[in-house]
């Protein structure tokens, strides 16, 4: 039997349906002791002291740790600029708090309850600083620094250059300036963070925790610990979600140095912690707000020839994952466009927020957010139809990038958007684009109502961009005698929620020859697995899935070749390079492969409450080789209801450095009740060649452009351009008072 591009059921399925599935939240361990942590609660302080005496004094309390107990107290995605413990220490400035979720001390005791009160026995001197949370003045000259060490609130500027921008807008027709602002998205995946460390047999420190990446978590959790990796064990169970929430550590490290302290004073015992959903609100890392200034020149036959954007990234307190993010949206903002001139800045901002991190998309939304909102306002201006504009500007085959370098083969950007605009009334007439009716109607049963389509389309980068050493190990075992009877995988890969293992399973059984029951998976626990890279970037299915490709064939030539059995091997797949930015320009040829996408919404529009509802959307999305189409479905239209909530409804609030939602009755996500009440998921196979089996990366092209295409619904019912989202009613209301009562009519 085949299996690629069969809706088998997933591996994990009984066991999640029945409650038998564990997650690390629900993990225990004989005589296990407990850990809860103080958290600063204010955004910008300098800690003079901490005082654990009435603390320890508890009775239960087995130890409190603060930041004179960690070796290197130190960590970070990319750069080591955040302190495990914020207090008085070896390390320059580790004594700052930067936002109200650093940390400052941790409580281990018998019972959750006893450390829960014994943190709030711990007295900190503060000295509260000035705290900065607009972007663009934080890198004024006068702005107070948040990292003295550094001397800047900058710390990142990705820039590209290609073509002669100022020629280009004097021959520009007609001229698009605009400026954008897109919000904060909290990840709220139902599993908050938390991990269970101890010594195993072989007198590793083991965690058993969430994330998306062993041996990264691995590397800073031993940097911090100042041990060997391989003193290190970190394992996945079961995730409840992660959407590039769980790249950034949370709980690994400060559990991992508990039970090395307990060691220390004679305990050995495990140490469990669970973080409540208010410290995960606070504490871990956000979807990145930008504020984006753009021009866009074209000529009158619609012809986009020239476009510039500054980008400013909140990147909060730390760096996290945001160089990745801001060069994701460098490429982003000019969309999967031909444009031959082109200027883009991209401003990397230490500010007293939540840090920022990686969030489905990482980057692409913000920037394609401008870039279709620039291209549906061009097409107004020069009264072209939105398909046709963009018809005339998307890439093809063997077009080049904005960043100077061909895209990479199959590019299907064109067919994408030509099966969503068909799908939505779209017509083409001699070689033109045109939609027969009106892009907005009234709704007959409610004066109040306006209905309209808008449309936006994408591309996103599968694995990491500009140069970065991109491998995928996996190790291949074969076992039995004529024939083979068994095989085993070993791979890194974390199974966060999308079914990776099943597809997994699925790619190694039709490689090898082999019934799914014949392969055994051996996953995420760093002590047994190579490094399979990070779960995110769209790039597990795709790598992986070369990895067992490339590593299949060499497994079984040595089957039929060797006499000695078991065969055993280790196979590195490494794509083709990317290149990293001209130091002068920027070009280079950022990414190996790209996904396509294109979304049309029709939305309502209550005039009188300024409520905006999703009522259907249609994603085309080519995925290029659907392994397991059920699955397909499910990552297409989870993600457009998590982009509905990005959309429509999620409004994280910060002022001053304080979070203002910090909880679900405060942060709104979408419910059953919010779902639109039509999802149709085209799902194209146009093979990528470089893909396994043709397969492109998926988990979050569906995410991309949606809320463009509501915002340009959005002007079709009511004439006013959105550039800021959520479209919350207050903020709709507020853009609606533009219109005069004529406009109204």
């Amino acid at each position: 039997m085949k299996y690629i591009g069969t809706s088998v059921p997933r591996i994990d399925a009984e066991a999640k349906v029945r409650g038998e599935a564990v997650y690390a939240s629900d993990m225990t361990l004989p005589d296990q002791a407990y850990m809860k942590l103080l958290m600063a609660n204010r955004p910008h302080a300098i800690v003079h002291s901490v005082d654990t005496g009435a603390a320890e004094a508890l009775p239960g309390v087995l130890a409190v740790l603060t930041s004179k107990d960690v070796p290197y107290n130190e960590y970070g995605y990319y750069a080591p600029d955040q302190p495990v413990f914020c207090g008085p220490c070896a390390k320059p400035y580790a004594d700052r708090v930067r936002y109200v979720g650093d940390r400052i001390a941790a409580v281990i005791a018998e019972s959750e309850e006893i450390a829960a009160e014994a943190v709030k026995l711990i007295k900190v001197d503060y000295e509260n600083l000035p705290v900065v949370c607009d972007m663009e003045k934080a890198i004024e000259p006068d702005a107070v620094i948040l990292h003295p060490d550094l001397g800047s609130n900058l710390f990142g500027h990705h820039f590209l250059r290609n073509g002669d921008i100022e020629a280009a807008f004097k021959q520009a027709d007609v001229i698009i300036e605009s400026v954008y602002n897109t919000p904060a998205q909290e990840h709220a995946y139902l599993q908050t963070d938390s991990g269970l460390a101890y010594y195993d047999e072989e007198g590793r420190i083991a965690i058993l925790t969430t994330g998306q990446w062993g041996t990264k978590d691995r590397k800073q959790i031993a940097h911090a610990l100042n041990l060997p990796e391989n003193q290190v064990r970190v394992i996945y169970p079961m995730t409840g979600g992660a959407f590039g929430g769980r790249e950034d550590i949370s709980v690994q490290i400060v559990v991992a140095l508990g039970v090395m302290k307990l060691r220390e004073r004679g305990i050995n015992r495990p140490i469990k912690i669970v973080w409540s959903r208010h410290e995960t609100m606070i504490a871990h890392g956000k979807r990145h707000p930008f504020r984006i200034y753009t021009r866009w020149g074209a000529t009158r036959d619609g012809k986009v020839i020239a476009a510039e954007a500054r980008l400013y990234a909140d990147g909060g307190a730390y760096k996290f994952t945001t160089s990745i993010v801001s060069g994701n949206a460098m490429i982003n903002v000019l969309g999967p466009y031909v444009i031959p001139n082109v200027k883009v800045d991209v401003y990397d901002i230490y500010t007293n927020h939540v840090p920022r991190g990686a969030f489905r998309g990482f980057g692409g939304p913000q920037g394609v957010f401008a870039a279709e909102q620039q291209m549906n306002k061009l097409a107004e201006a020069l009264g072209l139809d939105p398909i046709e504009m963009r018809m005339r500007n998307l890439a093809s085959e063997g077009s080049l990038q904005t960043t100077g370098a061909p895209y990479p083969p199959g590019v299907s950007i064109r067919a994408v958007a030509e099966e969503c605009a068909h799908k939505t009334g779209w017509q083409q007439h001699a070689g033109t684009w045109s939609h027969p009716g009106a892009l907005s109607w009234l709704d007959p049963s409610n004066p109040n109502k306006r209905r309209a389509i808008g449309f936006a389309c994408a591309h996103k980068n599968v694995g990491f961009s500009f140069g970065y050493p991109e491998s995928c190990a996996v190790g291949i075992e074969l076992y039995g005698n004529g024939e083979i009877e068994r095989a085993v995988i070993r791979h890194g890969a974390s199974e966060v929620g999308m079914g990776t293992h099943t597809v997994i399973t699925q790619m190694a059984a039709d490689a090898l020859g082999l019934a799914m029951d014949q392969v055994d998976l051996i996953s995420t626990d760093t002590s047994e697995v190579g490094d399979s890279g990070a779960v995110s970037a769209s790039r597990m299915t795709f790598f992986i899935g070369n990895a067992i490709k490339e590593g299949a064939e060499i497994a079984l030539k040595k089957w039929h070749d060797e006499d000695e059995r078991p065969i055993k091997i280790e196979h590195i797949y490494r794509p083709v390079s990317t290149t990293p930015p001209d130091p002068l320009t920027g070009q280079c040829d950022p990414n190996i492969a790209y996904s396509y996408t294109a979304q049309a919404a029709e939305i309502s529009l209550d005039m009188e409450t300024g409520q905006v509802e999703i009522e259907k959307i249609t994603c085309a999305l080519d995925v290029g080789k659907a392994i397991n189409p059920q699955q397909v479905q499910g990552q297409i239209e989870g993600g457009l209801i998590q982009a509905v909530g990005y959309t429509v409804m999620e409004n994280f609030i910060e002022k001053n450095g304080l979070v203002l939602t910090p909880n679900f009755s405060t942060y709104l996500i979408p419910t059953v009740l919010d779902i639109p009440r039509e999802m149709d998921s085209i799902v194209l196979e146009i093979p990528d060649p470089r893909g396994p089996w043709g397969a492109r990366g998926l988990g979050e092209t569906m995410i991309m452009c949606l809320v463009p295409a509501v915002t340009a619904a959005l002007h079709a019912a009511c004439g006013v351009w959105f550039d800021q989202f959520p479209l919350v009613p207050e903020r709709v209301l507020q853009g609606l008072s533009q219109l005069t009562s004529e406009n109204i009519k």
